[in-house]
């Protein structure tokens, strides 16, 4: 693979991973680097997924190398899924005694090549799996763990595994022996999936008992260790449904790069029987194959016991006896990545988009069909599952039977998943046929996101937006089918590199030279008989003119002195009514961080808050902001937000990074609550200047020139049409802020708050001056007992608004006072404060900004029942807006 540790970007089945520190060394005694352990990963996932699938992998990762026997390695054991996987890593939860995790389903190759990434060399599999609808199925194989005691070792295992054959073998399993590259011998053996684990797991135990019996001086089925000396401890235990096994195919974390390895009954009576590395394992399965194949084959086969069946919905709606349409008994095995649109000239023109997933096809019908704008969202309601057989299935349903009308199929072929939240989000590629209608529509080939939205009425609980994406990767404005440059490929279970030509200027390109792309065709639809709760979709206005450089006095890839960060533009309190005609806003999440502008100089990444305070240092893990820039100058606009542990953007979880100086602080924090990147604006490319384009240039030019997918902390966030109501309700449905209306026509003011921008809250909070303090009493005697606030007025003159006193901890109010000391002045710099507040306060400078929510605001102007947020470092006092 790579020779040097620069970080490359690798495509693996569609999916794009960042790769890092390629040349460390994991195995220090062989010299085992981690590109080496990719390959591996890479190559066996034909033969190691099967064992896999579907069932919820617990992972040790070495970070930093498994070391020696004498010095070994540190280890971590991993179960929760955490914020830096990669959004198409599929997913289940499992309820634990004190919360939820969410584990991987090692699915496919590209997921066993993150986990190489992340260096978890070992990967543990219960013997059951989740089912289609999320359900935990009932085991599909049973395993015993032969593990040697001291004085025992292989060729005692062996013996035990023969023993143990005999009795499976006259039950009517036939068991598969694998090597479990640590010490002992694992045996599989397939079943139907009728019974429980804990039925499962007692038959085990009866098993490892019977052994024991017959066998005393060699097996023994009890776990303590004074009686292991000399025998085979017959491990039963991990049948249980809480207990994990190594996977087949799996690296250990030992002093050599052994691997769990199936072997043939042949192999373990060969008195040179061993353990194999991965070098020999590849070997042999290039020459052998995988002698566990028919055991995952009847896995498969045996279902792993009853689930919901996802297609009653869909037979309880069709009479097979009235209705040409495919009405089969059972859910289809899973098969490769189909998809098909249909167009259904039912009561009302539709189009139906269904997409293989778990052995169905996940449906939405599209009233306006595939959206040909990226500017232009439309409509997808989400109906039933139908079965796999449908993908073909054109002609006439009878009048009078569920859909009736014409069906015939406008495009189908296959699709690269990219991301997949049941009942959230999904975002795939299309790839149709060269005669489809996505060909003569979007594109060929078409990148689209399905976002739930959700609705205010019960008939719109299904109510999903369909918004068309621009091809992931793209780095230029080009189209076409082909590879794109920059990224390395999966073929053949292997890794294949194409090194890119790193810092194209796209966006001058894009605003200089190239003509606004033609716009194709949608198919014609009739207006709804009724109206449609749906996205408007608005047309994104196209700049009749080149866009204009303005000379920045820098060149590429010069070492230019510093200069001053620009203030970012700012956005006006607003609400839903400002956002009057749809089509002339795009409309953009609001995160609840801190803002940032972002200065890329080659590798040198500067991150400067909007009152000009550097923040480089105290966010160090965002430097890889200036891999994921195909420039070598850029100057971007964007938040920093830290996430709790739902993934939501938590503002109290970034007040514990707020403020951190000492590198040792910083480390320890960057790693218990790392931050994310979010960008949204474009104000400078090398020696071109994007303040003076409008608003949609812009955002097409940050989207060329940042690939978020080679960092995890950075990402650009999708912009939506223009349906304000839409993206309140996704914005509440996903715990956010709120909103930023922007007109599509703006330009960037710099440093000016504009009402081109809106932002529209949820819930009402207001950034405030501290103009003073109470001391506390009681247990709070000695600190502070609550902050008095205050907000600037239409003429910039300060108004109190009223104190706060709940929120925030004891230590914070004990700090404070330190805090607070070098402020104090003599006299309140306000004039209004009511005498009971004013009554033993300790007043301050008005300079420290701060942010606090509440429930409402009172006829006087005064926050009601106000609790705190947090300070607001980046912020001046003077910089705030009047109060509303």
């Amino acid at each position: 693979m790579a020779r040097n540790d620069q970080p490359e970007t690798v495509v693996v089945e569609g999916r794009r991973l960042r790769l890092t520190n390629l040349t460390k060394v994991l195995y220090p005694v062989t010299g085992t680097t981690k590109a080496e352990i990719i390959a591996y990963y890479a190559e066996i996932a034909p033969a190691m997924l099967p064992h896999c699938a579907g069932r919820p992998a617990t992972r040790k990762r070495w970070p930093n190398g498994v070391g020696t026997d004498a010095e070994p390695g540190q280890m971590f054991f991993q179960k929760n899924l955490d914020d830096g996987t990669p959004d198409w890593v599929v997913r289940a939860p499992i309820d634990h005694s004190s919360r939820t995790y969410d584990y991987p389903l090692v699915d496919d190759t590209a997921t066993l090549v993150w986990l190489a990434q992340v260096a978890a060399l070992e990967i543990h599999v219960p013997q059951w799996r989740f089912g289609s609808d999320g359900t935990r199925r009932n085991p599909d194989r049973l395993v015993l763990d032969l593990d040697p005691g001291p004085g025992a070792g292989l060729p005692e295992c062996a013996e035990v595994a023969g023993h143990a054959r005999a009795i499976l073998t006259g039950m009517g399993l036939d068991p598969v022996p694998v090597t479990s590259g640590s010490k002992g011998i694992h045996l599989y053996a397939p079943l139907d999936g009728a019974h429980t684990s804990d039925q499962i797991s007692d038959l085990a135990h009866e098993l490892a008992r019977a052994l024991e019996a017959d066998h005393p001086d060699l097996v023994v089925s009890d776990m303590k260790k004074s009686l292991r000396e000399g025998k085979v401890l017959v491990d039963w235990s991990q049948n249980n449904g809480s207990k994990t096994t190594i996977a087949p195919y799996s690296l250990r974390g030992r002093e050599r790069p052994t691997v769990a390895v199936p072997r043939t009954w042949e192999e373990i009576a060969d008195d040179g029987l061993r353990h194999l590395e991965m070098a020999e394992v590849l070997d042999r399965v290039r020459e052998l194959g995988d002698p566990m194949a028919d055991l995952a084959r009847a896995a498969d086969r045996a279902g792993g016991g009853p689930t919901r069946d996802r297609l009653e919905i869909y037979r309880a709606k069709r009479d097979a006896s009235r209705t040409p349409e495919p009405v089969p008994d059972r859910v289809a095995d899973a098969g490769e990545p189909i998809f098909v649109i249909q167009e259904h000239h039912a009561s009302r023109l539709h189009w139906d988009l269904r997409l293989a997933h778990d052995g169905v096809l996940v449906s939405w019908a599209l009233p306006k069909g595939v959206p040909v704008d990226p500017a232009k969202n439309h409509l997808a309601v989400q109906t039933e599952d139908h079965p796999m057989e449908y993908a073909t299935f054109s002609g006439t349903i009878p009048a009078g039977e569920y859909g009736a009308g014409e069906m015939s199929i406008w495009d189908t072929g296959t699709y690269d998943l990219e991301k997949w939240r049941e009942g959230k989000e999904v975002i795939v590629t299309l790839h149709g046929g060269p005669d489809g209608g996505l060909a003569g529509g979007p594109g060929r080939s078409t990148r689209v996101a399905l976002i739930r939205t959700g609705g205010r009425r019960e008939e719109e609980a299904n109510h999903w937006l369909i918004h068309l994406m621009r091809p992931a990767g793209e780095t230029s404005s080009g189209g076409g089918d082909g590879d794109h440059p920059g990224e390395w490929r999966a073929r053949g279970g292997g890794v294949s590199r194409e090194r890119p030509a790193r810092g194209k200027p796209v966006p001058e390109k894009r605003g200089r030279e190239q003509p606004a792309p033609e716009k194709k065709s949608a198919p014609e639809n009739p207006a709804p008989e009724e109206p449609t709760p749906e996205s408007p979709t608005p047309e994104s206005p196209t700049p009749e003119k080149p866009a204009r450089a303005t000379p920045s006095g820098r060149s590429r890839g010069s070492s230019s002195p510093r200069v001053a960060a620009p203030v970012p533009m700012l956005a006006t309190p607003g609400d839903e009514s400002g956002v009057r005609v749809a089509e002339d806003w795009a409309l953009e999440m609001k995160w609840d961080g801190i803002r940032a502008v972002v200065l890329v100089d080659g590798d040198d990444v500067r991150l400067v808050s909007r009152n000009g305070i550097d923040l480089t240092a105290t966010y160090p893990e965002l430097a890889g902001v200036a891999a994921c820039v195909d420039a070598g100058h850029a100057v971007l606009d964007g938040e920093i937000v830290a996430l709790d542990e739902r993934g939501r953007p938590s503002f109290s979880v970034l007040q514990q990074r707020m403020n951190l100086s000492a590198p040792r602080d910083v480390t320890r924090a960057a790693a218990t609550w790392p931050v994310h990147l979010m960008l949204f604006d474009v104000l400078e490319v090398d020696d071109m200047s994007w303040r003076d384009q409008p608003y949609d240039a812009r955002r097409e030019a940050l989207e060329l020139l940042v690939d978020a997918d080679r960092d995890e902390h950075v990402e650009v966030p999708p912009a939506f049409g223009g349906d304000v109501e839409a993206a309140m309700a996704a914005s509440r449905a996903w715990q956010l802020e709120g909103v930023v209306a922007k007109r599509r026509d703006s330009v960037y003011l710099e440093g000016r708050r504009s009402p081109a921008w809106l932002k529209i809250k949820h819930s009402e909070a207001e950034e405030v001056v501290v103009v003073g303090w109470k001391p506390g009493q009681g247990s709070r005697a000695g600190r502070v007992g609550s902050l008095l606030l205050a907000v600037p007025d239409d003429d910039g003159a300060l108004t109190y608004v009223g104190k706060v006193g709940s929120g925030f901890t004891e230590k914070e109010t004990a700090a404070w006072v330190k805090k607070l000391a070098p402020l104090e002045r003599d006299s309140p710099a306000l004039g209004d404060v009511p005498r009971p507040d004013a009554r033993d306060a300790r007043w301050v400078e008005p300079v420290l900004v701060a942010e606090v929510e509440f429930s409402e605001r009172t006829s006087t102007g005064r926050l009601r029942h106000p609790r705190w947020r947090g300070w607001r470092p980046d912020k001046d006092a003077e910089d705030l807006s009047p109060s509303r």
